[in-house]
């Protein structure tokens, strides 16, 4: 399809379980260490992600860690099994503060953050994890790490050249999606804004390999292969001032995403929403973090720092949401 195949595959991909392997009640919830409520939804949304769970209680990764001091999958690792298999009630999730700056380097202990920018940075450190121990390893079998086969898809990027129609495909992986909300009600009116092809033409304008000329040219860009795990940020940030769009939109608890796939022909591929995150305030620098999370028992919970309560679909479902969690 254009796309290099990996030289390695680093997981088997048989070997992912996306069904809960045990159920149980909730866990624990999570201790506030200080303007870290941004951090506690994302570690509350990832541990009750089945296949990264499933994975991080059989301990298989610590087993064969080799990695000197930090460690995200192994810090994971401890924190999910903390979580989910002790009698706490509240767990402080201090290594994660202590270990913030390889994490990323723009976070602070003592100082608020962003829940996007949080989980972008865990899934990378989780990714450099997974590569640690493989020396040399091509751009392709990176994408074959356990976090690739969960979280990972395929985007392709088709530019057509409005003079000549020649056409060019690029092919970009990623772990999770940002969509433009300014004008979209819904999450599937936003992810159809998202592959509606856009003009490029004055500065974005690209040369045409064909007729080397650099004319307008169309480009659209398409899911082209679905991730395990559908992980979607609705960007709330009007602009860089902070400022937010506090409107509701709307998203469901089952999502198909045929209709943004490159071929959207064939059966559905839906998905079921297992996690999000809402954050309250009237700007983006500001304000406050929770989530609502499924355990593995089927029931859906509100996780706000320490206390874990029981809720129910409908009130999942209205919620001013800013990361939403979907799974094959």
């Amino acid at each position: 399809e254009g796309m290099a195949l990996p030289q390695r595959i680093l997981f088997p991909p048989e070997e992912i379980c996306m069904d809960w392997q045990q159920r149980q009640r909730p866990g624990a919830g999570l201790c506030n260490l200080g303007s870290t409520c941004y951090i506690n939804v994302i570690l509350q949304c990832l541990t009750y992600t089945p296949p990264l769970a499933n994975y991080l209680l059989s301990g298989d990764h610590s087993q064969l860690c080799h990695q000197q001091g930090f460690c995200m999958m192994c810090i994971m690792e401890a924190h999910v099994r903390k979580v989910l298999r002790s009698s706490a009630n509240v767990i402080w999730p201090r290594a994660v503060v202590r270990d913030l700056k390889f994490i990323g380097e723009e976070f602070e202990p003592d100082m608020a953050g962003d829940a996007y920018e949080f989980l972008r940075c865990a899934l990378e450190a989780m990714q450099r994890a997974c590569l640690s121990g493989s020396r040399d390893v091509d751009i392709s079998s990176q994408t074959t790490t356990i976090i690739h086969q969960i979280f990972g898809g395929f985007l392709k990027s088709r530019v057509t050249c409005l003079r000549c129609q020649a056409v060019s495909d690029s092919y970009k992986a990623f772990l999770h999606v940002l969509l433009d909300i300014k004008a979209p009600s819904s999450l599937t009116t936003a992810l159809e804004d998202f592959v509606t092809p856009k003009k490029l033409d004055g500065n974005y304008c690209l040369k045409c390999s064909k007729c080397e000329k650099k004319p307008t040219a169309s480009k659209r860009v398409t899911v082209h292969r679905v991730p395990k795990v559908f992980t979607v940020c609705l960007e709330r940030a009007a602009d860089h001032t902070g400022k937010k769009i506090s409107k509701i939109v709307e998203y469901p608890e089952y999502l198909d995403l045929r209709p943004y796939m490159s071929d959207t022909a064939g059966e559905p591929l839906l998905y079921s929403l297992y996690a999000l995150v809402v954050h309250s305030g009237d700007t983006c620098l500001d304000g406050h973090f929770f989530c609502y999370t499924k355990a593995s028992n089927g029931q859906w919970y509100k996780m706000d720092d320490e206390s874990v309560d029981n809720c129910g679909i409908h009130a999942v479902l209205r919620q001013q949401a800013y990361l939403l969690f979907y799974a094959r």
